[in-house]
């Protein structure tokens, strides 16, 4: 037996086949015992316990200490024995099946998951025009959590982007991308993205990308929400490069995010039209700030930026050498103590200060 591993002290058949056959599709294994005296052993230890009413009608519950996280599983309605039987053995929950099989894969799957290493936080990156760079940043962003240490995976938002992944130099990754999975609304094991996504190398840390096709549609809204949901619980920094014209998937993120990071290149038309998207964001993001990024044409402050748009600064970056040629040759990655490394951390630090002060 592990520790590590839910306890199924499950005898009734019908039960047991179903039990089985839900926690194979939520990536959990389980410890099966024939009786209540073989799950003494592990009974204080098992992350979770599952019983059903015929194993507790034919031992003595008595003998089990009272404990935490003990889970009633029947596909019949219960009598007033069974009841009392639940009582006595401190059942906190009873899960009817079939009705209530998607609230038994979600305990089985939180069991399922690592566990997280800290808070996830989530960041959503946005131009404030057009070719203002976010999708770089948002990479650079993601690249710079890994290297630290830190786990972090970046979703593409932007079907017209020709993906993510290009930036990153991993296009040839194996791995899928949105157009090969199929996300519904609910619970998404993030072990299971880690596996199925490309991986990019980065520092002691882990990223894992999910990026859009060069053709095929974006991601639905319920797809997203799940993804990042997976990613937070699991304690990852979850970057999402988000399309200007935000569309349904786009809200859904800019209303999950702790943060959404407007890039304004140092520009009077520039700032004038990220000043139209701040207001907008502001009506639903829980808070927006900005990147201002260098060089400006004709020397404008980046404090003056900030006061057209109307956003909180986070950075200022000034321009990164040889950046174009080498994102031409798909060899990116932000140069250490750099204008994109810097400013990423910047945002980082920002991100999650503000992540923990929410907790």
């Amino acid at each position: 037996m592990s520790n590590s591993r839910p306890l199924a002290a499950i005898s009734g058949d019908s039960v047991l086949d179903a039990v089985l056959r839900i926690a194979a599709a939520a990536g959990c294994e389980l410890d099966c015992v024939p009786d209540l005296v073989a799950a003494r052993a592990a009974w204080m230890w098992a992350p979770l316990v599952l019983v059903d009413p015929a194993m507790l009608s034919d031992g003595d519950t008595e003998q089990l200490p009272r404990r935490g996280g003990v889970v009633l599983v029947t596909d019949q309605p219960l009598d007033l024995a069974d009841w009392e039987a639940a009582y006595a053995v401190g059942v906190e929950r009873v899960i009817t099946l079939p009705d209530a099989e998607a609230a038994l894969v979600d305990l089985l799957a939180d069991v399922a998951e690592e566990p997280a290493a800290g808070s996830g936080a989530v960041l959503g990156v946005i131009g404030g025009r057009g070719g203002a760079g976010a999708s770089v940043f948002a990479a650079s962003v993601a690249m710079g959590h890994a290297d630290d240490g830190g786990d972090a995976l970046l979703v593409d938002c932007d079907a017209l982007s020709g993906g993510i992944d290009l930036v990153l130099g991993a296009e040839h990754a194996a791995g899928l991308r949105w157009p090969d999975i199929t996300v519904r609304a609910g619970r998404v094991s993030m072990s299971a993205l880690r596996d199925a996504l490309p991986a990019v190398d980065g520092g002691s840390g882990r990223l894992v990308v999910l990026s859009c096709g060069r053709s095929g549609d974006g991601p639905a809204p319920e797809a997203v929400a799940a993804v990042i949901e997976a990613g937070v619980r699991s304690g990852y920094t979850v970057v999402c490069d988000l399309p200007r014209e935000l569309g349904a998937a786009g809200w859904q993120v800019i209303d999950l995010a702790d943060l959404i990071a407007v890039i304004v290149p140092a520009e009077v038309r520039a700032a004038a039209s990220a000043s139209g998207l701040v207001e907008r964001l502001r009506r639903r993001a829980r808070r927006v700030g900005l990147v201002v990024r260098g060089p400006s044409p004709d020397a404008l402050p980046a404090d003056a930026v900030a006061d057209v748009v109307g956003g909180e600064p986070l950075t200022v970056m000034r321009a990164e050498p040889r950046l174009a040629s080498v994102l031409e040759r798909g060899e990116f990655r932000p140069r250490r103590g750099g204008p994109l490394a810097s400013g990423a951390a910047d945002v980082l630090a920002s991100l999650h200060g503000d992540a923990k002060a929410a907790a």
